[in-house]
């Protein structure tokens, strides 16, 4: 998962077809090759049009990491057809574990990872910390990596975040995603961002939550020989139409109807009316949901769904109530009649 290095005289070509937002010609760039000489573009996955669950962090009541619970979310995806999860994203709730607690995190779903392509979060609001948790991911065999922006200083410079990603892409060499989520880190990616980093051949591309169409469609414009994900099922048509990936929070209630719009994709049939099931579903729990938060809310339906023990949210977000765990139940029983 990277972007385009361009070595000795290709460097200079590459940075400048990049600034004039050119797209590169090779094989090798369209297709994402993981592996190969100067110029190939290092996806850490085997294909661009890929889906992975932006998973949640399972919890016990007491608000402690489940163990056991993360290894059977790897074991069900895989089952339901995901290609990949993401670990440690913000349907993960990252920014509320310790360090140590997200390395075990990283490592139990990498131990159980089940044929899944991993991608861990390693993102902080300070590069020492995002950089140990990289390394660590590193260590323990992640396929790549996807980085917030630091966070609580709202929007620093363009200069200081290049040298953020800078630091880290000299010290971790997996293909490195970064995450534009602006309405909750108050920082933005930004194609500039991404152009100050094109030398780096472990630069993949990006995760898109912030839902913007008109955002997306400039960030497919501007390099797409790079994995530009999705992370809205709003920009999911313009993400497969363009041959890109999909990370979705969805996936955490509904995997079976993620897949079921990446099969169809590839084997050239309704993509369209599966992605229509999909949204049916998240509007029915989204309806239903009674204003409980969205973690707690992926964590009961996820539950149901595998039929396990309940996941629990973890502090500051609080449990569901009686009244909206029925009325969820009940929507999901309303989205299995309908399915």
């Amino acid at each position: 998962m990277g972007v385009t290095r361009r070595e000795a005289l290709e460097l200079a070509a590459g940075a400048a077809a990049l600034a004039a937002g050119g797209t590169m010609a090779s094989s090798a760039l369209a297709q994402g090759v993981a592996n190969g000489g100067p110029g190939t573009v290092k996806l850490g996955s085997p294909r661009k049009t890929m889906y992975w669950v932006a998973t949640v962090t399972p919890c016990t009541r007491n608000g402690m990491f489940d163990p056991g619970a993360m290894a059977a979310i790897m074991q069900w995806h895989r089952s339901q057809g995901a290609d990949g999860v993401v670990v440690l994203g913000t349907s993960g709730e990252f920014a509320s574990f310790s360090v140590a607690e997200r390395k075990f995190i990283a490592e139990t779903a990498l131990k159980n990872r089940n044929g899944l392509n991993v991608i861990v979060g390693p993102g902080t609001a300070n590069i020492v910390e995002t950089i140990e948790l990289a390394q660590h991911a590193e260590q323990n065999g992640a396929d790549g990596l996807l980085v917030i922006p630091p966070f609580y200083f709202n929007q620093p410079p363009l200069d200081g975040l290049t040298d953020y990603y800078k630091r880290l892409m000299d010290a971790c060499g997996l293909p490195t995603n970064l995450y534009h989520i602006p309405g909750t880190s108050e920082v933005s990616i930004t194609i500039d961002l991404m152009k100050n980093l094109a030398g780096y051949s472990h630069l993949a591309g990006i995760k898109d939550s912030s839902g913007s169409v008109e955002g997306y469609q400039a960030f497919l414009a501007a390099m797409p020989q790079l994995n530009m994900r999705c992370g809205t099922n709003n920009n999911l048509e313009a993400a497969l139409d363009h041959g890109m990936g999909t990370i979705l929070a969805d996936g955490n209630q509904f995997s079976g109807k993620c897949a079921a719009v990446m099969k169809a994709f590839h084997a050239g049939g309704d993509w369209k009316g599966e992605l229509a099931k999909l949204r049916a579903a998240q509007r029915a729990i989204r309806a239903a949901n009674m204003g409980a938060n969205t973690y707690a809310t992926m964590k009961y339906v996820l539950s149901l769904e595998m039929g396990g023990p309940q996941m629990f949210a973890r502090t500051p977000y609080p449990q569901l109530t009686d009244e909206q765990m029925a009325s969820i139940k009940k929507a999901l029983a309303d989205v299995k009649a309908m399915a």
